[in-house]
C-alpha cells in the first residue's frame, strides 16, 4: 500500500481550505480534560479527513488526536498501516488569531513513519516526505545546508513549559544560544527547522500526532534529532516523547553535549 503524495496533498489542502480557513479566529473554544483547547474546526477537519482517507485506502486504519484514548490505544499497534492525524496543530493560536497552525498527517507501518505531510494553510506551504526519498516544500526539494554557526550564534525553538524545572532554569541562566522562540505548533516547528528558520530545537513532551510527520520531514531534509535520553524520537506508541534537534552535525553535537545527552 503506497498512497501517492500528490493525492494526499490534494486531499489535505482541500480539507484545510474548507474546514480551517473560514473558521480562523472565528470559533468558540472548549477545554478538554487535559486543559488543552478544542474547537469545532478540530472536529470537522478530523471527520472530513478520516472519511476521505478510509474511503480511498480501505486497507488502512485511522488514528486522530480527537478520538477517545481507548480507541487510540487499540489502533496504535495495528498491523495494518495507520494514518495518524493532528487535524489542527496549534489550536490555541488558531482560536485567538495567531497565524501559526497546521494540519499534520503521517502514515505509520512496521514501526516506522512511512510518509509525512504538514500543511500550513495561511502561508500555503505544504511540506512532505517519504522515508528514504527526501523532503519537499511545495513540490521543490528541501535540503538543509551546513549553517556554519556556533551554538552561541544559533536561534533556538524551546518549549519551556514541558521541560523539567532544573533544565528550564539552566537554559534561562546560562543561555547557550543567541536567541529563543516558542511558536505553539510542534508539527510546524519541525518544518521550520527543515527550512533553517531556526537552528536548534528542544521540546520536553509531545504526542505522536504532533511530531510523527514533522520529524520525518526534518530528518529527510538532513536534520538530526534524538530524545533527551539519546534515543530516536519516533516510536509507534502513545507515550509522549521529548525532542532535541539541530540543522547540521556540528550544531547537533554542540547542542546535545550542552544538554548532557549520551548519543547512542
Amino acid at each position: 500500500m503506497k498512497p501517492g503524495m500528490a493525492a494526499l496533498q490534494e486531499l489535505i489542502i482541500a480539507a484545510a481550505r474548507a474546514e480551517l480557513l473560514p473558521r480562523f479566529n472565528q470559533v468558540t473554544r472548549t477545554r478538554k480534560s487535559d486543559g488543552s483547547i478544542l474547537t469545532e474546526a478540530d472536529l470537522a477537519m478530523q471527520e472530513r479527513v478520516a472519511s476521505a482517507l478510509l474511503r480511498q485506502w480501505p486497507d488502512t486504519v485511522f488514528l486522530g488526536e480527537e478520538m477517545p484514548a481507548a480507541e487510540q490505544q487499540r489502533l496504535i499497534g495495528s498491523e495494518r498501516p495507520v494514518w495518524c492525524l493532528d487535524p489542527l496543530d496549534g489550536t490555541s493560536n488558531f482560536a485567538t488569531g495567531i497565524p501559526y497552525f497546521c494540519v499534520s498527517l503521517a502514515l505509520l507501518h512496521a514501526g516506522k513513519v512511512q510518509l509525512g505531510l504538514v500543511y500550513d494553510p495561511l502561508r500555503d506551504e505544504c511540506f512532505s516526505a517519504m522515508d528514504g526519498q527526501g523532503a519537499m516544500r511545495n513540490g521543490e526539494p528541501l535540503q538543509l545546508e551546513p549553517s556554519r554557526l556556533r551554538l552561541r550564534q544559533a536561534t533556538a525553538m524551546i518549549d519551556f513549559k514541558r521541560l523539567e524545572p532544573a533544565l528550564a532554569m539552566r537554559l534561562v541562566r546560562e543561555i547557550p544560544y543567541a536567541s529563543q522562540r516558542s511558536f505553539g505548533s510542534v508539527a510546524l516547528d519541525w518544518c521550520w527547522l527543515a527550512c533553517s528558520r531556526s537552528h536548534v530545537y528542544l521540546h520536553g513532551r509531545s504526542n505522536i500526532w504532533d511530531y510523527a510527520a514533522g520529524q520525518l520531514i526534518f530528518q529527510q531534509a538532513g536534520g538530526l534529532a534524538c530524545t533527551l535520553d539519546g534515543e530516536p524520537v519516533f516510536t509507534q506508541a502513545l507515550t509522549p516523547r521529548s525532542s532535541v534537534a539541530a540543522v547540521d552535525r556540528d550544531l547537533y553535537e554542540a547542542w546535545t553535549a550542552w544538554l548532557g545527552i549520551n548519543l547512542q
